[in-house]
């Protein structure tokens, strides 16, 4: 299909890192660009490094707000961003931008708004999803929820998430001196919001249980979230300080991936969080069964799903993978071969394309 305009296309989010959905978004930016399109990225809180590495590649970034969540301000810069552009598209991605997006419905009648859904969606987010043009969700699952929502079937496509892996810019002990670990550790990798649904007081609980039996492992959760300070409260009253390293932004998030021995998900976190990223490099998941973690992870293949309890399982597990070299090799092998069979860049990139121009 050719391409219906020339107009810009414009990439609403919040601010993220390199991982995760910040990931799909950087490397849809970069691909809808190669393909001749003008991409804006608009980023409605503060934090993460997507934007500035989007500056750097010479794409327009928008800043609509500075603070920690979207609000009405950022609304009405939004608004007005849209007004003097004039995109042929406004792509939504996570659910508070989904309602700054469907807000512009009463302003901007002839930009075409599309939301990316990666989690399930619930019936608080019917009344935004069902004003979108299209809906693109990451899965089959994900797809049906939005239907139960209220979201008519035919304004649906599903697109599975895409993930390319890209050379090393930092050695393992730049990325150790950046952030302050022992470069002879093994380190671990959770990346999540810090909001009730990630359950990381599992994660927790999972890093106290593997000090007894793994010593000198150091773990990174990168996130941000109204539950930051709690999580950093009980990692002090648990005696982690010393081994939970807690950042609610990371630049170099996506070197730290490649260096781990393992990544891990202890709830429900919009495309997988760091689990997609770590496919590409040989790292396994050990992840508590999501929705997102079934799609991306082939329990005992390319990594490992565990029950949600008992929540002993999770920490056992992971100290499996640990334990046994020769199985988290076996499942890294099988997590590089599924994200290149699987989940490629390019088939997510053409695919939001196509969908962009059959928009008109």
């Amino acid at each position: 299909m050719q391409r219906a305009t020339g107009k810009p296309i414009l990439i609403l989010a919040r601010g993220l890192d390199a991982v995760g959905t910040g990931r799909q978004i950087e490397l849809l930016a970069r691909g809808l660009a190669a393909l001749g399109r003008d991409v804006h990225l608009a980023t409605s809180t503060s934090g993460g490094g997507v934007a500035a590495r989007a500056a750097a590649a010479g794409m327009p970034v928008h800043s609509l707000g500075v603070r920690p969540t979207a609000d009405a301000a950022a609304a009405v810069v939004l608004a007005r961003l849209v007004c003097r552009l004039q995109p042929a598209a406004v792509i939504a991605f996570g659910r508070r931008q989904a309602w700054l997006a469907a807000a512009l419905r009463f302003s901007s009648g002839g930009t075409r708004l599309l939301a990316h859904a990666a989690v399930p969606a619930r019936r608080r987010d019917a009344w935004p999803l069902a004003r979108m043009d299209r809906v693109l969700a990451t899965s089959e699952t994900v797809a049906a929820s939005c239907v139960e929502a209220g979201v008519a079937a035919g304004r649906i496509a599903v697109i599975p998430p895409g993930i390319a892996a890209e050379e090393r810019r930092l050695a393992r002990h730049a990325v150790a001196d950046r952030l302050g670990l022992d470069a002879t550790a093994r380190w671990t990798l959770c990346v999540a919001p810090l909001v009730a649904e990630s359950r990381l007081e599992r994660l927790i609980w999972g890093i106290d249980q593997l000090g007894v039996v793994c010593k000198g492992m150091q773990h990174v959760l990168v996130g941000a979230g109204p539950q930051l300070a709690r999580v950093r409260r009980r990692a002090r009253v648990q005696e982690l300080a010393e081994r939970l390293f807690v950042m609610p932004h990371c630049d170099v998030v996506d070197e730290l991936v490649g260096e781990t021995a393992l990544v891990w998900q202890s709830g429900s976190v919009a495309c997988g969080g760091a689990i997609l990223d770590a496919m590409p490099w040989g790292v396994p998941a050990v992840a508590v069964d999501s929705e997102a973690a079934g799609q991306l992870v082939e329990h005992g293949v390319s990594g490992l799903i565990v029950p949600p309890l008992p929540e002993s399982e999770f920490p056992r597990r992971a100290f499996t993978l640990l334990d046994d070299e020769g199985l988290r090799t076996r499942l890294g092998a099988a997590a590089r071969e599924r994200a290149a069979t699987l989940f490629p860049a390019d088939r997510m990139i053409g695919r939001f394309a196509a969908e962009i121009d059959a928009l008109g």
